[in-house]
């Protein structure tokens, strides 16, 4: 599984570093400490499971960067790492296509769950920020106009939320911040079932759009299928 740090920090880069090999041992990253090597290093077209990025590099400004990166390898999910972690940062991260968002400012402990939860194909996003977000009726979940009941400690799954094993594939790409085009390439359907598969998860989860599905999977836990159309071991 290769991952790439995006950050000008040697020590950060050397903590995500450790916390990586010590969630998964198999895990090979590469670092990036400025916008220029890091787009050289997307040039290469490496397989990579995972981008961790930092948003106040050198050679970018706000979230330029974070859109360079979406549109350069859209097909590889983004989590933004920052020390701004005030809601406005948040929410543009999110908006601009990145699946989590994690807070330099974090414990260790919660670092390494953090990214536990988004290699296992969770969200996070800081509590802070999740805690301003309506919160459902405790024990049950949103599906259209109906709540289904989840047992206490058991993670919840896109078929407790009522979606089809279609419509989780495509959660787990609109996730990743895909567009419709692209989950369509991937999934080998047209845009119109894709849109069809979009407004039944909205409906699902009681939600308007990508931003709002994002909050509602990470204060859920929904666990997310594995990514489509990604090679094995990567």
């Amino acid at each position: 599984m290769n991952i790439l740090i995006v950050d000008d920090h040697p020590l950060i880069v050397q903590g995500l570093t450790v916390a990586l090999h010590d969630i998964d041992p198999s895990v090979v990253s590469e670092s990036a400490g400025s916008a220029e090597q890091a787009l050289a290093v997307l040039d290469r077209n490496q397989p990579l499971a995972l981008i961790l990025l930092d948003l106040g590099l050198p050679g970018a400004e706000g979230l330029d960067l974070l859109i360079r990166v979406r549109e350069q390898r859209p097909e590889v999910p983004v989590v933004v790492l920052s020390a701004n972690d005030e809601r406005e940062t948040v929410l543009g991260s999110l908006d601009a296509g990145a699946m989590g968002f994690i807070s330099k400012r974090s414990a260790t402990p919660v670092l390494v769950s953090a990214l536990q939860l988004v290699l296992s194909g969770g969200v996070y996003i800081p509590p802070q920020v999740l805690a301003a977000m309506p919160t459902p009726r405790p024990g049950a979940l949103f599906s259209g106009s109906t709540q289904t009941a989840v047992p206490a400690g058991r993670r919840v799954t896109p078929s407790d939320l009522g979606l089809t094993d279609r419509q989780a594939e495509v959660l787990a790409l609109l996730v990743e911040g895909k567009p419709n085009k692209i989950i369509c390439r991937e999934l080998n359907v047209s845009e119109g079932t894709v849109k069809t598969h979009v407004s039944a998860i909205l409906r699902a989860l009681n939600v308007g759009n990508r931003t709002q599905v994002l909050f509602a999977l990470s204060r859920l836990g929904v666990q997310l299928p594995a990514r489509v159309g990604r090679p094995a071991g990567n």
